[in-house]
Protein backbone atom coordinates (compact mmCIF):
# COMPACT_ATOMS: atom_id res chain seq x y z
CA UNK A 1 0.00 0.00 0.00
CA UNK A 2 1.25 3.60 -1.17
CA UNK A 3 2.37 5.25 1.55
CA UNK A 4 2.45 8.93 -0.30
CA UNK A 5 0.09 11.39 1.77
CA UNK A 6 -0.08 14.65 0.29
CA UNK A 7 -2.50 17.83 1.23
CA UNK A 8 -4.16 20.85 0.14
CA UNK A 9 -4.37 23.35 2.54
CA UNK A 10 -5.84 26.92 1.80
CA UNK A 11 -6.92 29.40 4.22
CA UNK A 12 -10.76 30.21 3.80
CA UNK A 13 -10.30 34.09 3.29
CA UNK A 14 -11.26 34.41 -0.62
CA UNK A 15 -11.96 32.94 -3.61
CA UNK A 16 -9.69 29.43 -4.82
CA UNK A 17 -7.37 31.54 -7.36
CA UNK A 18 -5.72 29.75 -10.41
CA UNK A 19 -2.18 29.34 -8.14
CA UNK A 20 -3.91 27.90 -5.90
CA UNK A 21 -6.51 25.42 -8.22
CA UNK A 22 -3.01 24.26 -10.02
CA UNK A 23 -1.47 23.71 -6.78
CA UNK A 24 -4.43 21.73 -5.41
CA UNK A 25 -4.22 19.74 -9.02
CA UNK A 26 -0.81 18.98 -8.52
CA UNK A 27 -1.18 17.31 -5.09
CA UNK A 28 -4.40 15.57 -6.38
CA UNK A 29 -3.02 14.13 -9.69
CA UNK A 30 0.63 13.12 -7.37
CA UNK A 31 -1.75 11.28 -5.31
CA UNK A 32 -4.07 9.53 -7.41
CA UNK A 33 -0.79 8.25 -9.20
CA UNK A 34 0.74 7.05 -6.51
CA UNK A 35 -2.21 5.58 -5.19
CA UNK A 36 -1.74 7.87 -2.33
CA UNK A 37 -4.12 9.84 -0.19
CA UNK A 38 -5.31 13.26 -0.66
CA UNK A 39 -6.25 15.09 2.49
CA UNK A 40 -8.41 18.31 2.17
CA UNK A 41 -6.86 20.83 5.37
CA UNK A 42 -8.54 24.24 6.27
CA UNK A 43 -5.91 26.60 7.89
CA UNK A 44 -8.36 29.17 9.59
CA UNK A 45 -6.08 30.65 12.18
CA UNK A 46 -6.01 34.17 10.65
CA UNK A 47 -9.89 34.51 12.51
CA UNK A 48 -10.01 38.37 11.51
CA UNK A 49 -10.13 37.19 7.79
CA UNK A 50 -11.33 33.39 7.64
CA UNK A 51 -15.31 32.93 7.22
CA UNK A 52 -17.12 30.16 7.08
CA UNK A 53 -18.64 31.25 4.05
CA UNK A 54 -15.49 31.03 1.87
CA UNK A 55 -14.85 27.59 3.36
CA UNK A 56 -17.81 26.25 1.97
CA UNK A 57 -17.57 27.79 -1.44
CA UNK A 58 -14.06 26.43 -1.74
CA UNK A 59 -15.27 22.85 -0.63
CA UNK A 60 -18.37 23.53 -3.69
CA UNK A 61 -15.70 24.66 -6.31
CA UNK A 62 -13.20 22.71 -6.03
CA UNK A 63 -15.48 19.59 -6.29
CA UNK A 64 -17.19 21.32 -9.11
CA UNK A 65 -13.12 21.24 -10.70
CA UNK A 66 -13.62 17.69 -10.34
CA UNK A 67 -10.89 17.41 -6.82
CA UNK A 68 -12.02 14.48 -4.34
CA UNK A 69 -10.28 14.04 -1.26
CA UNK A 70 -10.07 11.04 0.73
CA UNK A 71 -9.88 12.85 4.32
CA UNK A 72 -11.27 16.25 4.92
CA UNK A 73 -13.47 18.18 7.56
CA UNK A 74 -16.52 17.05 5.49
CA UNK A 75 -15.39 13.78 5.83
CA UNK A 76 -13.56 13.08 8.68
CA UNK A 77 -10.27 10.93 9.11
CA UNK A 78 -7.89 9.10 10.95
CA UNK A 79 -5.99 12.36 11.55
CA UNK A 80 -8.89 14.45 12.56
CA UNK A 81 -9.84 17.16 13.18
CA UNK A 82 -9.26 18.82 9.94
CA UNK A 83 -9.61 22.43 10.48
CA UNK A 84 -6.75 24.43 12.02
CA UNK A 85 -9.00 26.13 14.46
CA UNK A 86 -10.13 22.84 15.90
CA UNK A 87 -6.45 21.87 16.77
CA UNK A 88 -5.59 24.33 19.35
CA UNK A 89 -4.69 22.19 22.03
CA UNK A 90 -2.38 20.30 19.94
CA UNK A 91 -0.37 23.54 18.95
CA UNK A 92 -0.27 24.17 22.62
CA UNK A 93 0.71 21.12 23.81
CA UNK A 94 4.17 21.16 21.53
CA UNK A 95 4.68 24.64 22.57
CA UNK A 96 4.86 24.25 25.87
CA UNK A 97 7.04 20.90 24.91
CA UNK A 98 9.65 23.46 22.95
CA UNK A 99 9.37 26.10 25.91
CA UNK A 100 10.31 23.40 28.46
CA UNK A 101 12.89 21.95 26.53
CA UNK A 102 14.55 25.21 25.95
CA UNK A 103 14.28 25.19 22.44
CA UNK A 104 11.63 27.53 22.58
CA UNK A 105 11.29 31.04 24.33
CA UNK A 106 8.86 33.68 25.78
CA UNK A 107 8.88 36.99 23.61
CA UNK A 108 7.57 40.10 24.93
CA UNK A 109 8.12 42.64 22.40
CA UNK A 110 5.15 44.87 21.67
CA UNK A 111 4.19 45.32 17.83
CA UNK A 112 6.25 48.34 17.88
CA UNK A 113 9.54 47.62 19.03
CA UNK A 114 9.57 44.71 16.63
CA UNK A 115 8.23 47.62 13.81
CA UNK A 116 11.62 49.82 15.00
CA UNK A 117 13.98 47.39 14.56
CA UNK A 118 12.43 46.19 11.09
CA UNK A 119 12.69 49.66 9.96
CA UNK A 120 16.25 50.17 11.91
CA UNK A 121 17.62 47.09 9.48
CA UNK A 122 15.83 48.23 6.08
CA UNK A 123 17.98 51.86 6.92
CA UNK A 124 20.80 49.89 7.65
CA UNK A 125 20.63 47.92 4.53
CA UNK A 126 20.09 44.73 6.14
CA UNK A 127 17.53 42.09 6.05
CA UNK A 128 15.00 42.15 8.73
CA UNK A 129 15.07 39.92 11.02
CA UNK A 130 13.96 39.64 15.08
CA UNK A 131 16.85 40.96 17.16
CA UNK A 132 16.34 37.64 20.04
CA UNK A 133 16.00 40.74 22.56
CA UNK A 134 14.12 38.27 24.50
CA UNK A 135 16.41 34.91 23.82
CA UNK A 136 18.61 35.54 26.60
CA UNK A 137 15.63 35.97 29.69
CA UNK A 138 16.14 33.94 32.73
CA UNK A 139 13.29 31.00 32.46
CA UNK A 140 12.06 32.30 35.88
CA UNK A 141 11.43 35.75 34.81
CA UNK A 142 9.65 34.91 31.66
CA UNK A 143 7.44 32.16 33.72
CA UNK A 144 6.76 35.23 36.15
CA UNK A 145 5.88 37.53 33.36
CA UNK A 146 3.65 35.04 31.78
CA UNK A 147 2.30 34.53 35.48
CA UNK A 148 1.45 38.08 35.58
CA UNK A 149 -0.68 38.34 32.27
CA UNK A 150 1.70 40.13 30.41
CA UNK A 151 1.04 39.70 26.60
CA UNK A 152 4.04 36.98 24.89
CA UNK A 153 4.55 34.90 22.05
CA UNK A 154 6.39 32.01 21.94
CA UNK A 155 9.44 32.17 19.53
CA UNK A 156 11.06 29.40 18.17
CA UNK A 157 15.50 29.56 18.76
CA UNK A 158 17.02 29.22 15.72
CA UNK A 159 20.84 27.36 15.89
CA UNK A 160 23.46 28.32 13.96
CA UNK A 161 24.04 26.66 10.51
CA UNK A 162 22.52 26.21 7.64
CA UNK A 163 18.97 24.18 5.69
CA UNK A 164 19.84 22.02 2.98
CA UNK A 165 17.12 20.37 0.93
CA UNK A 166 16.90 18.62 -1.91
CA UNK A 167 14.15 20.27 -3.86
CA UNK A 168 11.76 17.71 -5.81
CA UNK A 169 11.48 20.54 -8.12
CA UNK A 170 14.46 23.12 -8.05
CA UNK A 171 16.73 20.66 -6.98
CA UNK A 172 19.17 21.14 -4.59
CA UNK A 173 18.40 24.95 -1.87
CA UNK A 174 20.48 26.06 1.09
CA UNK A 175 19.51 28.80 3.06
CA UNK A 176 22.20 30.08 6.04
CA UNK A 177 20.57 30.70 9.48
CA UNK A 178 21.95 34.41 9.67
CA UNK A 179 19.15 35.28 7.70
CA UNK A 180 16.51 33.66 9.66
CA UNK A 181 15.09 35.48 12.74
CA UNK A 182 14.07 33.20 15.64
CA UNK A 183 9.99 32.78 14.11
CA UNK A 184 7.26 33.08 16.10
CA UNK A 185 5.00 29.62 17.27
CA UNK A 186 2.01 31.17 18.88
CA UNK A 187 1.30 34.46 19.04
CA UNK A 188 0.67 36.96 21.92
CA UNK A 189 -3.08 36.20 21.31
CA UNK A 190 -2.80 32.41 21.57
CA UNK A 191 -3.13 31.57 17.95
CA UNK A 192 -0.36 29.47 16.18
CA UNK A 193 1.89 30.99 13.46
CA UNK A 194 1.72 29.87 10.10
CA UNK A 195 4.98 28.08 9.83
CA UNK A 196 3.99 26.17 13.18
CA UNK A 197 0.77 24.70 12.81
CA UNK A 198 1.79 23.71 8.94
CA UNK A 199 4.83 21.55 10.77
CA UNK A 200 2.88 20.30 13.01
CA UNK A 201 -0.12 19.36 10.92
CA UNK A 202 2.12 17.83 8.62
CA UNK A 203 3.52 15.83 10.84
CA UNK A 204 0.79 14.26 12.70
CA UNK A 205 -1.47 13.66 9.64
CA UNK A 206 1.64 11.75 8.55
CA UNK A 207 2.26 13.90 4.81
CA UNK A 208 4.72 12.48 2.96
CA UNK A 209 5.32 15.37 0.43
CA UNK A 210 4.56 18.93 0.53
CA UNK A 211 3.49 20.13 -2.75
CA UNK A 212 2.91 24.07 -2.67
CA UNK A 213 3.65 27.20 -4.39
CA UNK A 214 7.58 28.32 -4.73
CA UNK A 215 6.52 31.26 -2.73
CA UNK A 216 6.73 29.20 0.27
CA UNK A 217 10.44 28.34 -0.74
CA UNK A 218 11.40 31.14 1.91
CA UNK A 219 9.27 29.49 4.59
CA UNK A 220 10.48 26.15 4.12
CA UNK A 221 14.05 26.88 6.54
CA UNK A 222 12.17 27.86 9.00
CA UNK A 223 9.50 24.81 9.12
CA UNK A 224 13.04 22.49 8.98
CA UNK A 225 14.04 24.08 11.86
CA UNK A 226 11.16 23.15 13.79
CA UNK A 227 11.20 19.74 12.67
CA UNK A 228 14.52 19.34 13.99
CA UNK A 229 13.62 20.85 16.99
CA UNK A 230 11.13 18.83 18.13
CA UNK A 231 12.98 15.43 15.86
CA UNK A 232 10.80 15.03 13.21
CA UNK A 233 11.83 13.80 9.88
CA UNK A 234 10.77 16.43 7.38
CA UNK A 235 8.02 15.37 4.03
CA UNK A 236 9.98 15.59 1.13
CA UNK A 237 9.05 19.06 -0.56
CA UNK A 238 8.38 20.46 -4.17
CA UNK A 239 7.81 23.96 -4.50
CA UNK A 240 5.78 24.62 -8.09
CA UNK A 241 6.58 28.04 -10.31
CA UNK A 242 4.71 31.25 -10.09
CA UNK A 243 1.85 31.78 -12.73
CA UNK A 244 2.22 34.83 -14.89
CA UNK A 245 -0.26 36.85 -16.93
CA UNK A 246 0.89 37.71 -20.50
CA UNK A 247 2.61 40.63 -19.49
CA UNK A 248 4.68 38.40 -17.62
CA UNK A 249 3.55 39.96 -14.37
CA UNK A 250 2.89 37.69 -11.57
CA UNK A 251 -1.13 36.68 -12.87
CA UNK A 252 -3.89 39.27 -11.09
CA UNK A 253 -7.52 40.19 -11.17
CA UNK A 254 -6.25 42.92 -13.90
CA UNK A 255 -5.61 39.74 -16.40
CA UNK A 256 -8.90 39.04 -16.16
CA UNK A 257 -10.76 35.77 -14.64
CA UNK A 258 -8.28 34.05 -11.91
CA UNK A 259 -10.36 32.36 -9.61
CA UNK A 260 -12.40 28.77 -10.15
CA UNK A 261 -15.52 31.16 -9.07
CA UNK A 262 -14.93 33.25 -12.34
CA UNK A 263 -14.06 30.51 -14.61
CA UNK A 264 -17.32 28.14 -13.43
CA UNK A 265 -19.48 31.95 -14.06
CA UNK A 266 -17.82 32.37 -18.07
CA UNK A 267 -18.84 28.40 -18.55
CA UNK A 268 -14.94 27.58 -18.79
CA UNK A 269 -15.68 23.20 -18.07
CA UNK A 270 -14.26 21.90 -15.15
CA UNK A 271 -12.19 19.58 -17.16
CA UNK A 272 -10.69 21.59 -19.85
CA UNK A 273 -9.61 23.68 -17.18
CA UNK A 274 -8.24 21.10 -14.95
CA UNK A 275 -6.64 20.26 -18.11
CA UNK A 276 -5.08 23.42 -19.05
CA UNK A 277 -3.42 24.09 -15.60
CA UNK A 278 -2.00 20.85 -15.05
CA UNK A 279 -0.34 21.64 -18.61
CA UNK A 280 1.42 25.15 -16.65
CA UNK A 281 4.45 24.03 -15.48
CA UNK A 282 4.43 20.26 -16.30
CA UNK A 283 4.31 18.20 -19.75
CA UNK A 284 3.59 14.93 -20.50
CA UNK A 285 6.43 12.37 -21.16
CA UNK A 286 6.10 12.94 -24.75
CA UNK A 287 6.33 16.74 -24.20
CA UNK A 288 3.42 17.17 -27.19
CA UNK A 289 0.35 15.60 -26.12
CA UNK A 290 -2.44 18.50 -25.22
CA UNK A 291 -5.88 16.86 -24.77
CA UNK A 292 -5.28 15.01 -21.75
CA UNK A 293 -8.93 13.91 -20.07
CA UNK A 294 -10.02 11.50 -17.81
CA UNK A 295 -7.92 9.44 -16.29
CA UNK A 296 -5.00 10.33 -18.18
CA UNK A 297 -3.08 12.77 -16.63
CA UNK A 298 -3.43 11.01 -13.36
CA UNK A 299 -2.02 8.19 -15.27
CA UNK A 300 0.85 10.40 -16.75
CA UNK A 301 1.73 12.99 -14.12
CA UNK A 302 5.33 12.56 -12.30
CA UNK A 303 7.11 15.85 -10.67
CA UNK A 304 9.70 14.83 -12.85
CA UNK A 305 8.08 16.54 -15.78
CA UNK A 306 7.69 20.00 -13.44
CA UNK A 307 9.44 22.62 -14.44
CA UNK A 308 10.83 25.03 -12.22
CA UNK A 309 10.28 28.19 -14.95
CA UNK A 310 7.50 30.54 -14.40
CA UNK A 311 4.52 29.64 -16.41
CA UNK A 312 2.19 31.59 -18.61
CA UNK A 313 -1.40 32.03 -18.47
CA UNK A 314 -2.56 31.88 -21.60
CA UNK A 315 -6.76 33.24 -21.85
CA UNK A 316 -6.81 32.17 -25.36
CA UNK A 317 -4.91 28.61 -25.27
CA UNK A 318 -7.54 27.91 -22.36
CA UNK A 319 -10.52 29.27 -24.90
CA UNK A 320 -9.24 26.75 -27.60
CA UNK A 321 -8.91 23.44 -25.11
CA UNK A 322 -12.69 24.09 -24.17
CA UNK A 323 -13.91 24.31 -27.30
CA UNK A 324 -12.40 21.23 -28.07
CA UNK A 325 -13.86 19.70 -24.72
CA UNK A 326 -17.17 21.66 -25.42
CA UNK A 327 -17.21 19.61 -29.21
CA UNK A 328 -16.21 16.50 -27.64
CA UNK A 329 -18.96 16.01 -24.32
CA UNK A 330 -22.20 14.21 -24.28
CA UNK A 331 -24.82 16.41 -25.57
CA UNK A 332 -27.11 15.53 -22.67
CA UNK A 333 -24.49 16.73 -20.30
CA UNK A 334 -23.43 19.83 -22.20
CA UNK A 335 -27.35 20.94 -22.25
CA UNK A 336 -27.22 20.48 -18.23
CA UNK A 337 -24.50 22.93 -18.10
CA UNK A 338 -25.50 25.75 -20.25
CA UNK A 339 -28.90 25.53 -19.16
CA UNK A 340 -28.01 27.96 -15.91
CA UNK A 341 -26.91 30.67 -19.01
CA UNK A 342 -30.19 30.65 -20.68
CA UNK A 343 -32.12 31.22 -17.18
CA UNK A 344 -29.79 33.67 -16.35
CA UNK A 345 -30.40 35.39 -19.99
CA UNK A 346 -34.06 34.78 -18.68
CA UNK A 347 -34.62 32.97 -21.62
CA UNK A 348 -35.76 30.05 -19.63
CA UNK A 349 -37.24 28.85 -16.38
CA UNK A 350 -36.77 26.64 -13.83
CA UNK A 351 -37.50 24.11 -13.74
CA UNK A 352 -36.70 22.87 -16.98
CA UNK A 353 -39.00 20.05 -18.59
CA UNK A 354 -37.10 16.99 -20.25
CA UNK A 355 -38.44 18.48 -23.49
CA UNK A 356 -36.96 21.32 -22.96
CA UNK A 357 -33.43 19.62 -22.01
CA UNK A 358 -33.50 17.80 -25.19
CA UNK A 359 -34.62 21.00 -27.63
CA UNK A 360 -31.30 22.91 -25.93
CA UNK A 361 -29.23 20.14 -27.34
CA UNK A 362 -30.34 20.71 -30.89
CA UNK A 363 -30.19 24.91 -30.11
CA UNK A 364 -26.30 23.53 -28.69
CA UNK A 365 -26.02 21.44 -31.80
CA UNK A 366 -26.57 24.08 -33.96
CA UNK A 367 -24.51 26.95 -32.43
CA UNK A 368 -21.48 25.40 -30.38
CA UNK A 369 -18.86 26.13 -33.23
CA UNK A 370 -19.06 29.88 -32.40
CA UNK A 371 -18.82 29.20 -28.78
CA UNK A 372 -15.68 29.39 -26.51
CA UNK A 373 -17.21 29.42 -23.32
CA UNK A 374 -20.78 28.75 -22.36
CA UNK A 375 -21.43 32.62 -21.00
CA UNK A 376 -21.74 33.22 -24.91
CA UNK A 377 -24.64 31.24 -25.40
CA UNK A 378 -27.44 33.91 -24.51
CA UNK A 379 -25.58 36.00 -27.20
CA UNK A 380 -25.23 33.23 -29.50
CA UNK A 381 -28.66 32.57 -29.06
CA UNK A 382 -30.14 35.84 -29.41
CA UNK A 383 -31.53 35.25 -33.30
CA UNK A 384 -33.40 32.51 -31.59
CA UNK A 385 -35.44 34.14 -28.53
CA UNK A 386 -35.06 37.54 -30.12
CA UNK A 387 -37.30 38.37 -33.42
CA UNK A 388 -38.43 41.59 -34.27
CA UNK A 389 -39.50 41.97 -37.66
CA UNK A 390 -39.84 46.00 -37.40
CA UNK A 391 -36.26 45.99 -36.47
CA UNK A 392 -35.16 43.62 -39.26
CA UNK A 393 -36.59 45.84 -41.85
CA UNK A 394 -35.23 49.39 -39.95
CA UNK A 395 -31.78 48.38 -38.84
CA UNK A 396 -28.82 49.37 -41.19
CA UNK A 397 -27.58 46.39 -41.52
CA UNK A 398 -30.35 43.62 -42.42
CA UNK A 399 -33.01 47.04 -44.53
CA UNK A 400 -31.88 46.11 -47.64
CA UNK A 401 -33.51 42.86 -47.76
CA UNK A 402 -36.66 44.95 -47.49
CA UNK A 403 -35.79 47.36 -49.88
CA UNK A 404 -34.11 45.59 -52.85
CA UNK A 405 -36.43 44.48 -55.62
CA UNK A 406 -35.31 41.39 -55.97
CA UNK A 407 -34.99 40.50 -52.39
CA UNK A 408 -38.87 41.46 -52.32
CA UNK A 409 -39.65 39.30 -55.21
CA UNK A 410 -38.29 36.13 -53.45
CA UNK A 411 -39.97 36.75 -50.57
CA UNK A 412 -43.66 37.82 -51.56
CA UNK A 413 -42.73 34.10 -53.40
CA UNK A 414 -41.97 32.42 -50.29
CA UNK A 415 -43.76 33.87 -47.84
CA UNK A 416 -47.75 32.45 -48.79
CA UNK A 417 -46.39 28.93 -49.23
CA UNK A 418 -44.88 28.66 -45.68
CA UNK A 419 -47.90 30.00 -44.54
CA UNK A 420 -50.09 27.67 -46.32
CA UNK A 421 -47.82 24.75 -44.80
CA UNK A 422 -49.67 23.46 -41.36
CA UNK A 423 -46.75 21.26 -40.26
CA UNK A 424 -43.35 22.68 -41.42
CA UNK A 425 -40.39 20.78 -41.79
CA UNK A 426 -37.07 22.06 -43.34
CA UNK A 427 -37.75 19.31 -45.62
CA UNK A 428 -40.70 21.11 -46.93
CA UNK A 429 -39.03 24.36 -46.45
CA UNK A 430 -36.11 23.51 -48.85
CA UNK A 431 -39.08 21.95 -51.17
CA UNK A 432 -40.30 25.72 -50.87
CA UNK A 433 -37.06 27.28 -51.51
CA UNK A 434 -36.75 25.02 -54.84
CA UNK A 435 -40.12 26.23 -56.22
CA UNK A 436 -39.80 29.87 -55.15
CA UNK A 437 -35.86 29.32 -57.33
CA UNK A 438 -38.02 27.70 -60.63
CA UNK A 439 -41.07 31.07 -59.86
CA UNK A 440 -38.38 33.82 -59.79
CA UNK A 441 -35.06 32.42 -61.22
CA UNK A 442 -32.92 33.62 -58.36
CA UNK A 443 -30.46 31.13 -57.12
CA UNK A 444 -27.41 30.81 -54.71
CA UNK A 445 -27.23 34.02 -52.23
CA UNK A 446 -29.20 35.75 -54.15
CA UNK A 447 -32.11 33.63 -53.05
CA UNK A 448 -31.12 32.52 -49.60
CA UNK A 449 -29.47 35.61 -48.78
CA UNK A 450 -32.69 37.20 -48.65
CA UNK A 451 -34.38 34.34 -46.93
CA UNK A 452 -32.24 34.09 -44.12
CA UNK A 453 -32.31 37.68 -43.26
CA UNK A 454 -36.45 37.30 -43.03
CA UNK A 455 -36.36 34.11 -41.08
CA UNK A 456 -33.42 35.27 -38.86
CA UNK A 457 -32.98 38.68 -38.46
CA UNK A 458 -29.48 38.19 -39.19
CA UNK A 459 -26.93 38.05 -42.11
CA UNK A 460 -25.19 35.28 -41.04
CA UNK A 461 -25.66 32.26 -38.24
CA UNK A 462 -26.30 28.92 -38.18
CA UNK A 463 -27.50 27.06 -41.07
CA UNK A 464 -31.23 27.03 -41.32
CA UNK A 465 -31.23 23.41 -41.51
CA UNK A 466 -30.85 23.70 -38.15
CA UNK A 467 -32.07 26.67 -36.97
CA UNK A 468 -35.52 25.56 -38.95
CA UNK A 469 -36.53 22.88 -36.23
CA UNK A 470 -35.47 24.53 -33.34
CA UNK A 471 -38.02 27.54 -34.15
CA UNK A 472 -40.85 24.76 -34.65
CA UNK A 473 -39.99 22.40 -32.06
CA UNK A 474 -39.38 25.65 -29.26
CA UNK A 475 -42.54 27.24 -30.63
CA UNK A 476 -44.51 24.51 -29.03
CA UNK A 477 -42.32 24.39 -25.86
CA UNK A 478 -43.81 26.65 -22.57
CA UNK A 479 -40.11 28.86 -22.44
CA UNK A 480 -39.71 32.17 -20.62
CA UNK A 481 -39.21 34.04 -23.67
CA UNK A 482 -41.49 32.34 -25.66
CA UNK A 483 -40.26 31.35 -29.36
CA UNK A 484 -41.11 32.50 -32.62
CA UNK A 485 -42.31 29.36 -35.58
CA UNK A 486 -40.76 30.61 -38.75
CA UNK A 487 -44.43 31.13 -40.32
CA UNK A 488 -44.72 33.90 -37.32
CA UNK A 489 -41.43 35.51 -38.27
CA UNK A 490 -42.36 35.76 -41.95
CA UNK A 491 -45.90 36.78 -41.44
CA UNK A 492 -44.72 39.51 -39.24
CA UNK A 493 -42.02 40.61 -41.49
CA UNK A 494 -44.12 40.61 -44.45
CA UNK A 495 -46.00 43.07 -42.52
CA UNK A 496 -43.32 45.28 -41.31
CA UNK A 497 -42.13 45.07 -44.92
CA UNK A 498 -45.41 45.94 -46.75
CA UNK A 499 -45.05 42.86 -48.80
CA UNK A 500 -47.82 42.32 -51.05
Amino acid sequence: MSKVRVRFAPSPTGYVHVGNARTALFNWLFARHEGGAFVLRIEDTDVERSEKGYESQLVEDLRWFGLDWDEGPDKGGPFGPYRQSERQDLYAQFAKELVGAGRGYFCFCSAEQLEAERQDALKAGRQPKYSGRCRTLAAEEAARRVKNREPAAIRLKIEPGEFRWQDLVHGEVVFSSDVIGDPILVRSGGHPGYNYAVVIDDHMMQISHVIRGDDHISNTPRQLALYRALGWEPPAFAHLSTILGPDRARLSKRHGATSLQNFREEGILPEALRNYLALLGWSPADGKTEILGGDALAEQFSLAHVTKSPAVFDAEKLAWMNRQYMKGAAPECLARLSAPFLVKATYLAEPIAPATMAWIERVLDATLKNLDRLDQLPAATRLIFDYDATTVVSSEETRHVAEDPAARQVLAALIPKVLADESLTFARFREIAKEVQKETGKKGKDLFHPIRVAVTGAVSGPELEKLIPIFEEGAKLNLAKPIKSTAERLREFAAAARLE
